[in-house]
């Protein structure tokens, strides 16, 4: 048997693709940090940046001595009269000096507030703690009715009821909230990691339990409690297909929505170490590939291999 020669492209290719499996998970990590980290910044903290902006330059001189007002506050009426030119030659409509003075004021604040890092935390830190807020008042009783009549108004606006629920329900998925069950009944967790035998008896995939399966369903299954299950695919969990299994053939599994979805993209590799098998199985090896001759007894596959058998 001739031993297959190594060329530059074997073992650059090989070598490459070693690279490309080492470095691309931390790469493609720390792109989709840098893409949240500019949505937030770009849709959330830069809009509360901004209110916070307004609300300074606002309350400024109303507080502040006019001498002691810091240097962007101050427009002197030679950039006014260079705004006033500038919009005559753009042929823009006349407005007010007041009105060049406030939004010249502003765009000189809001350089200034740039060019100081740690102020644009300000927006982030006001966003957790609004958040914050939000989930402390609507967590007793009299914020839960309010935002309850809120949900029912946006609800009843034309656009926002068909796109509002929706919403909700995906959010309330990733999240691990309770669907159905409504007041007295038994809620089903969403969210929740189960097993399910799928597409066959013995043969078990990771689900997520999503709610409560149609009613329709419900009666073909003979008026047994069915739930749905989103099942994703490897490796790419964020798509798959749905099922509707009953709820007592199901087997909830004490593992997170992260720790399954790892356990999706890996291909079933990474396993979280307290759901890890006691003692990895062994690995059978064929007695042809082991140089042994191929069994007598072909109801039994394995006599005949060993030197026991020889």
């Amino acid at each position: 048997m001739t031993k297959s020669r190594k060329t530059f492209w074997t073992d650059f290719r090989q070598f490459f693709l070693r690279g490309l499996g080492i470095l691309l998970p931390s790469v493609l990590t720390l792109a989709l940090l840098w893409w949240a980290y500019g949505f937030l910044r770009n849709n959330v903290a830069e809009p509360i940046n901004s209110a916070v902006r307004e609300v300074v330059i606002f309350t400024a001189p109303r507080i502040v001595d006019d001498r002691r007002l810091p240097e962007w506050f101050t427009v002197t009426d030679e950039q006014v009269a260079r705004l006033r030119d500038e919009r005559s030659r753009l042929g823009q409509p006349r407005v007010s000096d007041d009105h060049l003075r406030a939004d010249a004021r502003a765009k000189i604040f809001a350089e200034w507030w740039r060019s100081h890092w740690y102020l644009e935390a300000i927006g982030f830190v006001i966003a957790v703690v609004l958040v914050y807020l939000a989930g402390v008042l609507v967590g007793n009783f009299v914020g839960k009715r309010v935002w309850q009549r809120v949900e029912g108004f946006l609800t009843s606006l034309p656009v926002l009821k068909q796109v509002y629920p929706s919403v909700k329900q995906v959010v309330e998925f990733l999240m691990g909230g309770g669907f159905g069950g409504g007041e007295g009944g038994q809620a089903v967790p969403a969210g929740k990691v189960v097993l399910v035998q799928f597409p066959r008896p013995g043969c078990w995939m990771v689900g997520l339990m999503s709610g409560r399966s149609m009613q329709a369903i419900e009666r073909l299954g003979g008026n047994v409690e069915h739930v749905s299950i989103f099942m994703p695919t490897s490796p790419t969990p964020f798509t798959g297909f749905a099922i509707s299994v009953p709820r007592k053939e199901i087997i909830e599994v004490d593992m997170s929505l992260d720790e399954a979805i790892r356990y999706l993209v890996s291909g079933g590799v990474l396993i979280p170490p307290r759901m890890r098998a006691a003692q990895e199985p062994e690995i059978l090896i064929a007695p042809q590939a082991a140089g042994a001759e191929r069994p007598s007894d072909p109801t039994k596959p394995w006599a005949g291999a060993g030197p026991a058998a020889a």
